[in-house]
């Protein structure tokens, strides 16, 4: 158990003069996947031999000559990396290394290295709160100072500058010219402390593969903030040359060696969280952003890769358990991608996603009754029991409810846990990589895919719009199932206008519409979670001292749905009169 008590180590550091030394191969990353672009350091150009490096040039055993990527691979895209991570068992880590994709493709057995980093802030936090982080890094006899930095106008982006410091105290006259102006004051105000360390291990390898040259990183070491510690076991492929499924290639062989877990989330976030003593954050996704004027095809792209960053963004809160934000977030980001592989079917039959939606199916059912007894504990329950304080039994319906909760929780990390899950992350982030549905398409279709994402969206959400029209005639009279019916097709609009409407971003229509769609979803949301609630008291009414407690719960809210009806019945009536963005006077 980790100690709340535990005080980072405060140190207030100088900062000499000095000119910012920006590295040959200044990055920027580009995630979903888990794309850097970087400042071309030459084609094929080796990594820097680094001080301190322990390098042993003797070929590995089994080793193979294989051949290099084709020049034309390697020019025909942008020079930069792609980096994806794995999460490992420690006591496992050996095998990978062993793997046979390893041993039978690796130039030599590798670079070992010692790498310790201390990871600085204000007392306040004001780089983390800001998208950015400070540490400086020894290796070996160097001390390496980096800032690294999101760019607002793009989600999967970062920016990291590097330059060289006489020791681990940072020089922040070094880093200010990449601290955006309004924080410059604040740093100067508020000296930086140490708010953790790393301390890793690190033996990198280079394989060679027909399609790409990839540098495997294993990773062995902890983070450290105070007296709290965080062990550190995973695998980072890096994308030297070649195509970026390479590396997609490389995770998935290493997959069959044991479990491994993809990961997006990096040491500071973890060190940050470890220091605070917090749980992973759950994020909701963010807006997109889509030219009017952009091909179906970046269309499909942008979208996936949102839908994609989303779901690895929410799943070490999901994995961690301790909020419940967690899951729901991973829920969502299930949908948001089954209703884009959906969007997807309108160009043509296309082979796999069948097979991509069925895997999002498995595992956001699996996490279904986490969510729903998480809304239970968590909202209903509290907030039934303290209205109706003279009610006895809450106590015992709570306790009853809590173990539900762990079965559900089980239930959920076993399925996150399960080979099946990795396989299906990798996968999807390889076949949005490569843009697979191209492949998927039939070549008398190939041309939608180069018209205006605008042309098709006008169509799609025509189509939706009016299905839900449908479904909603007579609202008054309609039924719980019809309801339900309802608020199905509404959802689903829902999340077509978080995918198109941003190409009808210029028309104040467009965020009128979403604003009242949104609000139409959230009250039939609230009609169905009664429904939910309904069920959930089925299986707690035979619970020991809990059933006066389950019947008040019931009763509030079969009240609380007669006094939704008219609330509801609003919304629909204000989503029935907006103006659609995509009509000619939208």
């Amino acid at each position: 158990m980790l100690k709340s008590d535990a005080t980072p180590a405060r140190k207030a550091v100088s900062a000499p003069d000095g000119i910012p030394v920006p590295k040959d191969n200044k990055r920027t990353q580009v995630i979903a996947g888990f794309l850097r672009q970087v400042e071309p350091a030459g084609p094929g150009a080796e990594p820097a031999v680094v001080e301190g490096a322990v390098i042993d040039q003797t070929p590995s055993q089994g080793t193979t000559p294989t051949p290099q990527p084709a020049p034309s691979t390697v020019a025909a895209r942008p020079a930069g990396e792609i980096e994806l991570k794995l999460l490992v068992d420690a006591h496992r880590i050996a095998d990978f290394d062993a793997a046979p994709v390893i041993a039978a493709n690796a130039r030599n057995k590798g670079v070992r290295k010692h790498l310790k980093s201390v990871y600085y802030d204000t007392p306040e936090r004001a780089l983390r709160r800001n998208g950015l982080s400070l540490r400086v890094r020894q290796i070996g006899a160097r001390f390496v100072q980096t800032v690294k930095t999101e760019v607002a106008d793009d989600p999967l982006r970062r920016g990291e500058w590097e330059a060289s410091v006489p020791s681990l105290a940072p020089d922040l006259a070094l880093a200010m010219p990449f601290i955006p102006e309004k924080l410059r004051g604040a740093l100067q105000a508020h000296p930086l402390e140490a708010v953790f360390t790393a301390d890793i291990h690190r033996h990198a390898r280079m394989i060679d593969l027909p399609t790409g040259a990839v540098e495997v990183a294993f990773d062995q070491g902890q983070l450290t903030a105070g007296d709290r510690s965080l062990p550190v076991s995973e695998i980072e492929l890096e994308l030297k040359s070649g195509s970026a499924s390479t590396i997609y290639e490389v995770a998935l062989l290493l997959a069959e060696q044991g479990a491994v877990k993809p990961s997006i989330r990096s040491k500071s976030a973890r060190g940050f969280d470890l220091a605070a003593d917090l749980p992973p954050a759950a994020r909701r996704p963010r807006k997109l952003r889509l030219d009017p004027s952009v091909t179906l095809d970046e269309a499909f792209a942008t979208i996936l890769r949102s839908c994609f960053l989303h779901l690895l963004q929410s799943l070490p809160a999901a994995e961690d358990g301790r909020d419940a934000e967690g899951v729901h977030q991973l829920r969502v980001s299930l949908r948001r991608l089954r209703s884009a592989l959906d969007l997807m079917r309108s160009v043509g039959a296309l082979s796999n996603l069948d097979a991509l939606r069925s895997e999002a199916k498995w595992l956001a059912q699996a996490l279904s009754a986490a969510r729903d007894w998480d809304v239970f504990r968590l909202e209903t329950l509290p907030a039934v029991a303290t209205a109706c304080p003279a009610v006895a039994g809450f106590d015992a319906l709570g306790r009853a409810a809590a173990r539900r909760q762990s079965d559900a929780y089980r239930g959920a990390h076993h399925a996150l846990d399960d080979r099946r899950c990795a396989v299906f992350l990798i996968g999807l982030g390889h076949w949005i990589e490569t843009r697979g549905w191209r492949n998927d398409v039939a070549a008398e279709d190939l041309g939608l895919l180069a018209e205006p994402a605008i042309n098709f969206a006008q169509r799609i959400l025509s189509e939706q719009h009016a299905k839900v029209l449908r479904r909603g005639r007579r609202f008054k009279s309609l039924t719980i199932e019809q309801l339900h019916r309802v608020r199905l097709a509404t959802k689903r609009l829902r999340y077509l206008g978080e995918f198109l409407l941003p190409l009808y971003e210029d028309r104040k229509s467009a965020r009128r519409f979403s604003r009242r769609l949104a609000g139409l979803q959230e009250q039939l949301g609230a009609f169905n979670d009664m429904a939910v609630t309904a069920s959930l008291l089925e299986g707690l009414v035979a619970e020991p001292d809990s059933a006066i407690a389950a019947a008040a719960i019931a009763g509030w809210q079969a009240r609380a749905s007669v006094g939704v009806q008219p609330v509801l019945q609003g919304s629909w009536r204000d989503f029935t009169r907006a103006r659609v963005p995509w009509s000619s006077q939208g």
